[in-house]
């Protein structure tokens, strides 16, 4: 729908929706940018303060995405109009937590009557304008480093249908809640060559690498083997935990996709699930990947080498 819209034209706008990008910036200063951010949703866990940090960490990922630092944010509240204001409570809790924890300051928000949750933010963030690591910068030759596993989509709908186990439910809290703070902290201090990036969210590592290699215009290649997985979510797709968004992404995208022989079909179902709250996926000079891992690797973090950049050429994408 964007694609219908009329353009503006601001020389301000150093990155836009032309690019389907994380975030957009706006520079308003030679040395300072604004980068900026919303994103919301319906609940993922039953916990309501757990879902708040989930739907925090989740919205200050596309800053952190862009290299930028979140600096304020706005909640956004959905709630129903007789609904248990103690869970309200818990889930602005939930939210405000991880972004201390971020060092990003809640300055308000709104809210509405709606029969269904969902809860979000609006964030605003800092950064250098010579330093924005846009979906665009991916160069032949890059390796593709991801910084998280997948497999939130399938394993939070295991949950709604009361079917995950305790473990694969703990597995993937624990990376919906886990910041990607410290992931973009060590790829802006300059040790690493870093071309591009971008976060694995609602369109799934398929959805978002067809992203960067479009607006990179370039081919991608991954190792199937090599993709970080969470536990639990090979036995979700095997049960047909399948999420709507899954599917759809799947219709979208996979029609650029070329796999490689004896590639589990739960596998390739994984590489579309919608990712809530996931990695970085980064584009780096192949001669910087192994270090960029091991550091990652020193916070608790399951990066992995992954793929690598191509030329350009058709499939977009292949799975090996």
């Amino acid at each position: 729908m964007l694609g219908k819209l009329a353009r503006q034209h601001d020389p301000n706008v150093l990155v836009g929706f032309d690019h389907a990008d994380d975030a957009g910036v706006y520079q308003i200063a030679p040395n300072l940018a604004l980068v900026q951010t919303v994103d919301f949703f319906t609940p993922v866990v039953d916990d309501p303060y757990t879902f708040g940090q989930i739907a925090a960490t989740n919205a200050l990922s596309d800053v952190y995405a862009m290299g930028g630092r979140p600096l304020t944010a706005l909640a956004l509240v959905c709630f129903p109009e007789k609904g248990d204001l103690e869970i309200l409570e818990r889930i602005l809790a939930g939210g405000l937590s991880k972004m201390m924890e971020a060092g990003c300051t809640v300055v308000g928000g709104h809210s509405i009557r709606d029969d269904e949750t969902k809860f979000g933010y609006s964030v605003t963030g800092l950064i250098d304008p010579k330093k924005v690591l846009a979906n665009s910068g991916a160069q032949p030759g890059d390796a593709l480093v991801l910084t998280k596993a997948i497999g939130t989509g399938v394993i939070s709908t295991a949950i709604k249908k009361d079917k995950a186990e305790a473990s694969w439910v703990d597995a993937a809290t624990a990376s919906m809640t886990t910041l990607n703070q410290k992931a973009s902290e060590v790829l802006t201090t300059g040790a690493y060559r870093v071309h591009g990036m971008t976060d694995v969210t609602g369109f799934g590592l398929i959805g978002h690498a067809r992203e960067l290699a479009l607006a990179s215009h370039v081919s991608l290649r991954f190792y199937a083997a090599k993709v970080p997985v969470l536990a639990g979510a090979i036995e979700c797709v095997q049960a047909g935990y399948i999420p709507g968004g899954l599917k759809a992404n799947r219709d979208f995208a996979e029609c650029q996709v070329e796999y490689g022989d004896g590639i589990a079909d739960e596998l390739k179902t994984l590489l579309f699930d919608p990712q809530t709250a996931g990695g970085l996926l980064i584009a780096v000079t192949a001669a910087d990947a192994k270090a960029l891992v091991g550091e990652l690797r020193q916070f608790g973090l399951p990066a992995a080498h992954i793929g690598d950049v191509e030329q350009l050429t058709k499939p977009l994408i292949r799975v090996v």
